[in-house]
């Protein structure tokens, strides 16, 4: 592919980007951080946590998102009583045909949302680790695919924990990124009184992308260029937090994949067809932060895993990716 392909395909993701993130800032008012790391891991392949306080529009952001692009949609409330067949499928016994046919669960959609994944039991989360890691569903020694693109957005409330499950390592480990949404600003506040009072904005929300649209930027993100030393820095990021003496457990090689690929997102969305240090250190937070275990020591110190990955990004010394001497970082 020639550098003009590769810029024009950049182009292409950006224009379509733009769009899609202009619909979901119509419903989600003052957090266009919060769209954006939404819309990286959209097109990084990726799963998105979206964990916070009660009200602050966590459902509203993932069904905006959902919206926002022309596919298959489908909503799972997680309850105590939620069975994993109900997400994944099951097969009943046809009596016409005297065989068995398999009827697909929730989770056969392009867009999942899972409200408050914690109310269900652990049996049922482990329902979806298939699902997120490999795009498939098997059920009685028959494996089906799922559609393309594939994305689980889940929320979870952290304050009430009576009737929660907390998520196992291995499920926290299946997204790409976990983020807050956080409380509005007083003037964004406003705007919302002023436009949800009588309505709710997401039903006049319309696709502005289609899913064939998505599953070529997807790819197209992939292409983007990663040099040796942007590789060896997220290593380096990632090493540190298996070495940390207030961490129990550090981040995964899944973690260190992650990161790459939604850095590699992130670039394509600022019009780069190139990874820069800079986006690393930007999505190391969101990408890492969920998935590190503290030790007693932090706990008694205080210490979130929020802080100690901005604390070992400041502490690692960031590679010049044009060559050159190597400086900290920010």
């Amino acid at each position: 592919m020639t550098t003009y392909e590769e810029h024009a395909k950049v182009n292409d993701l950006s224009a379509t980007a733009d769009r899609v993130r202009r619909a979901v800032e119509s419903v989600i008012e003052g957090k266009p951080e919060v769209v954006q790391l939404s819309l990286t891991v959209l097109l990084a392949g990726g799963h998105l946590l979206l964990e916070d306080v009660p009200g602050v529009g966590k459902t509203m952001l993932a069904k905006a998102l959902a919206r926002s692009v022309d596919c298959s949609v489908r909503r799972i409330q997680f309850t105590p009583d939620l069975l994993p067949s109900d997400i994944t499928g099951i097969s009943v016994f046809d009596q016409e045909r005297a065989e068995f046919e398999f009827r697909p669960g929730a989770i056969f959609a392009q867009i999942v949302i899972g409200d408050e994944i914690n109310r269900a039991s652990p049996k049922t989360q482990s329902a979806l680790l298939e699902a997120m890691e490999e795009r498939q569903v098997t059920a009685d020694g028959h494996t089906h695919r799922l559609p393309e693109p594939f994305m689980v957005i889940a929320t979870q409330n952290p304050v009430e924990m009576e009737g929660t499950y907390p998520l196992p390592e291995a499920q926290r480990d299946r997204f790409m990124a976990r983020l807050s949404v956080g409380y509005p600003s007083p003037d964004a506040e406003l705007r919302m009184l002023e436009h949800q009072s009588n309505a709710s904005p997401i039903d006049a929300l319309r696709p502005a992308a289609h899913a064939d649209e998505i599953v070529k930027l997807v790819e197209t993100v992939r292409q983007v260029h990663v040099s040796d030393a942007v590789r060896r820095y997220v290593i380096e990021l990632a090493g540190a937090t298996r070495n940390h003496p207030e961490l129990r457990l550090g981040a995964s090689p899944r973690a260190t994949l992650h990161l790459l690929q939604a850095a590699k997102a992130a670039a394509a969305l600022a019009g780069r067809g190139f990874v820069l240090p800079d986006d690393v250190q930007r999505l190391a937070v969101p990408v890492l932060a969920h998935r590190l275990l503290p030790n007693a020591q932090a706990h008694f110190n205080r210490h979130t895993t929020e802080q100690f990955v901005a604390d070992i990004v400041r502490r690692t010394s960031t590679p010049d990716p044009y060559g050159g001497q190597r400086t900290r970082g920010f």
